[in-house]
């Protein structure tokens, strides 16, 4: 088993909408292709978490982001490329410096921005559902 550590973000806008992902079936990491998801993904070795939070971000959806406060602490087990993995994420809300997304990489084929109360009509990975609930609290 491999163990990762996630950054990832709860993007808000200025109208306190959530941006999600959907994960493209086209990448061959993504293990939850068609479902939502928040920007976001694993340190590389030595890397500081903040850095790797706003390179995800950034090489996700072109954004610029400040983060603020950590939301959530999850945990989920994905099979990637049949290699069992454990990966912790810690959630961050962050905000933009931009309104406008530039790009969405190729490991995602749609984007969102939704009203957060309303995250259940969305087809959203867990623990990033948790998240959104956790921002909702605050």
């Amino acid at each position: 088993m491999v163990l990762q550590v996630a950054a990832k973000a709860v993007i808000v806008d200025g109208r306190g909408r959530v941006l999600v992902l959907r994960e493209s079936g086209s990448h061959i990491t993504n293990t939850q292709a068609g479902r939502y998801d928040l920007p976001g993904g694993r340190l590389e070795p030595g890397e500081a978490f903040l850095d790797c939070l706003h390179r995800e971000v950034k090489e996700e959806t072109g954004l610029e982001i400040e983060p603020d406060e950590p939301l959530l602490v999850g945990e989920w087990r994905p099979i990637i490329i049949g290699v069992p993995h454990q990966i912790i994420g810690i959630f961050v809300r962050c905000r933009i410096k931009k309104e406008s997304v530039a790009k969405l990489s190729e490991e995602h084929d749609h984007l969102l921005w939704i009203d957060p109360k309303k995250y259940k009509s969305y087809d959203i990975v867990q623990p990033a559902g948790e998240a959104i609930v956790a921002l909702l609290r605050k």
